[in-house]
């Protein structure tokens, strides 16, 4: 490069210098040697400045020695890509070696986020999946935030010559461009550069690094990119990736798979707006893929769009990696026309009479509470029809309580007076027929508990259409003849009831703490239990439910626990919660377990021990028929356990609670 720089330099120059030599050569004294060609310094010192300037003022536009081709995109070119979602090839840089490899940064010009844009990764020379982390530096740099981490990262060594404040500063796209990113390995330690000729972050280590290959003879590491909310353009590489070098030639798909189909699709529903957010993996020849939107693809359902039932979405795309028109691959994904998204219980033109319907029964094992929600619908006839809450054993030969939303009710003993003496009922709204109107389009929340000594308590919040929040309360009813053997579930009459209570976009796009759902306390010595159908996008296994214990106001994070046997809270980073807890779960296979978890069922138990320790246990019965189990016992950061609460979130996934 030097090389070619001088000469240019040398040529411009002399021709500048012809004209003028000639006069002066022809005035000069003989002998007299206006310049030395052969050590020509000052030209020399001139190219060496050009140079220096080109490569400050145009960053990554300068030639770089060695860099050979390698064109392929890294992230959806719609910005959709999320956290973990999209990754480049491996790159391996051996001990003493440098790898230097140049891309365009695409940054969303609507991006609200400083960290929407790339992070380098590095880890120990194993396959992903398996490797070990020694962890990210991401471009951006935000010293209080999260812009590097990992245990072998230090923070301290970062700089950059743009710095956040915080993760909503504007001037992210000040990142975006043609980057040219080196790691360096050559003085023993770990160097790292980033810079777009506007923005430069480095990181400066001059330790060896610890080597976490199994094999201690191999000192190689590895080294890829991840978007986020960006796509990579990637230009070239000094180092020949895993899979080879791709070329800028035109190449062909080859596969393509379909990421977001819906599960249910509302019976009515255009085809076009029902697969909107679909996303589809097309994989190239050369080993390249990319993500492409739903506005690339051609959508047909088979059979048709309109009848319910189940279906097959077939997605066809017909563009080369650039775009231009080639035979087209196909992929096929199944789905469900429905006339109501959501389970219920009833018709819903509430003509289903007295016993006509029931619900699964569900087992609440002693000294726990189990948490019911859903919408109540009425003819509005009369205050018996609206919903009942069904105590029984597990075979329904004895109802321990028939309780009706109204405040009366029957079951063992009921007739005789004992039941109705040794509960105490509560409720008797002041005005019942007040009440009876707003119980049609009721939110309603059953709460059942077994005492676990023969007694159980059945609580009912409704809050009504008329903004009113109603109580009904059944507390000690005593004649559970077997607390292991107590199960209920809920019947109609001339009214129906949706289980509509959902968290998270049914499409599975809303990101990591997008919604939340309403936090219910769990008394001193209780367990509260709820349960849920899981469906993920399948991204990660961090795309599924999360378990949130909190306080009430939520300044305490006592725990915050994934569904894959990680999680963070009070007292975790520094070991704390990590070393004192027993989290288990640790499935054989997570790969079967994540396809599992689309459509799992999941019930999700929450202790509070009353002594400054919570537990919380999950039960997943996945699509697959397998039921695999996560439990986090001994959580010791509950500081009141008077003031315990949790809720749930999502990460690319939604929750439909039952």
């Amino acid at each position: 490069m030097k090389t070619n720089i001088y000469n240019k330099v040398l040529a411009g120059v002399f021709s500048f210098l012809l004209p003028l030599s000639s006069f002066l050569f022809m005035t000069s004294c003989e002998g007299g040697d206006l310049f030395s060609i052969d050590s020509p310094d000052w030209i020399s010192s001139k190219a060496d400045s050009i140079a220096a300037e080109k490569a400050k003022n145009q960053g990554g536009e300068d030639e770089i020695e060695g860099l050979q081709e390698d064109v392929y995109t890294v992230g959806a070119t719609d910005y959709s890509t999320g956290w973990w979602a999209a990754f480049s090839k491996y790159y391996q840089i051996p001990e003493g070696g440098k790898w230097i490899v140049q891309f365009n940064l695409n940054i969303n010009p609507n991006a609200p986020n400083t960290y929407k844009n790339f992070a380098l990764i590095i880890c120990n020379d194993a396959d992903r999946g398996s490797n070990k982390e020694y962890g990210a530096i991401r471009y951006d740099f935000q010293p209080s935030g999260n812009s590097e981490w990992g245990d072998y990262i230090d923070r301290s060594l970062a700089t950059s010559t743009l710095e956040f404040a915080t993760d909503t500063d504007s001037g992210v796209d000040q990142l975006g461009g043609k980057v040219t990113l080196t790691i360096d390995r050559t003085g023993g330690g770990l160097i790292v550069t980033m810079t777009n000729g506007k923005v430069t972050k480095t990181y400066t280590q001059t330790s060896p690094l610890v080597n976490l290959n199994d094999d201690q003879s191999n000192t190689t590491i590895r080294a890829f990119l991840v978007p986020e909310g960006s796509y990579i353009d990637f230009i070239g590489s000094t180092i020949e990736p895993i899979g080879g070098f791709t070329s800028k030639e035109d190449k062909l798909p080859l596969s393509m798979t379909l990421n977001g189909v819906p599960k249910k699709v509302l019976q009515g529903t255009d085809l076009l707006e029902a697969f909107a957010n679909v996303t589809a993996t097309v994989e190239f020849e050369q080993a390249v893929s990319k993500t492409v939107s739903a506005t690339d693809l051609t959508f047909q359902a088979v059979p048709d769009m309109y009848s319910l039932g189940q279906k097959t979405l077939v997605a066809v795309y017909n563009k080369s990696y650039k775009g231009e028109s080639c035979d087209p691959v196909i992929a096929t994904a199944n789905f469900e026309i429905v006339d109501k998204m959501y389970t219920s219980l009833g018709a819903t033109d509430n003509s289903t009479g007295w016993w006509g319907a029931h619900s699964e029964k569900i087992k609440v094992n002693p000294g726990e509470t189990f948490v019911s929600t859903f919408t109540n619908y009425t003819n509005g006839g009369g205050n018996w029809n609206n919903f009942v809450v069904c105590l029984t054993n597990e075979d329904g030969t004895f109802e321990y309580g028939i309780l009706r939303a109204d405040n009366w009710g029957w079951g063992t003993g009921w007739e005789g007076g004992e039941l109705a003496s040794k509960c105490t009922p509560s409720g008797g709204q002041a005005d019942w027929a007040a009440w009876l109107a707003a119980m049609d389009g009721a939110k309603v929340t059953v709460y059942v508990t077994n005492n676990g000594n023969g007694t159980c308590d059945v609580r009912c919040v409704m809050l009504g259409n008329d903004g009113v929040t109603y109580y009904q309360d059944y507390i000690g009813l005593n004649t559970v003849t077997d607390p292991n053997n107590f199960y209920f579930h809920f019947t109609v009459d001339a009214c129906h009831l949706e289980f509509d209570n959902v968290l998270g976009a049914e499409d599975n796009s809303t990101g990591w703490w997008g919604a939340h759902s309403e936090k219910i306390q769990v008394p001193a010595g209780q367990t509260y239990t709820t349960r849920f159908k899981n469906y993920t996008n399948g991204g990660g296994n961090w795309n599924n439910f999360v378990v949130c214990l909190t306080n009430g106001d939520g300044t305490f994070e006592y725990g915050i626990l994934r569904a894959d046997n990680w999680g963070w809270g009070t007292g975790w980073e520094g070991g704390e919660l990590a070393s004192k807890c027993t989290p288990s779960g640790g499935q054989a296979d997570w790969g079967a377990w994540l396809s599992a978890m689309d459509d799992a069922l999941v019930t999700v138990s929450v202790t509070n021990n009353g002594n400054g320790t919570a537990d919380v246990r999950c039960v997943m019965l996945g699509n697959d028929g397998v039921t695999y189990y996560q439990d986090y016992i001994g959580l010791n950061t509950v500081t009141d356990a008077n003031d315990f609460w949790f809720h749930f979130t999502v990460d690319s996934c939604h929750l439909v609670f039952e």
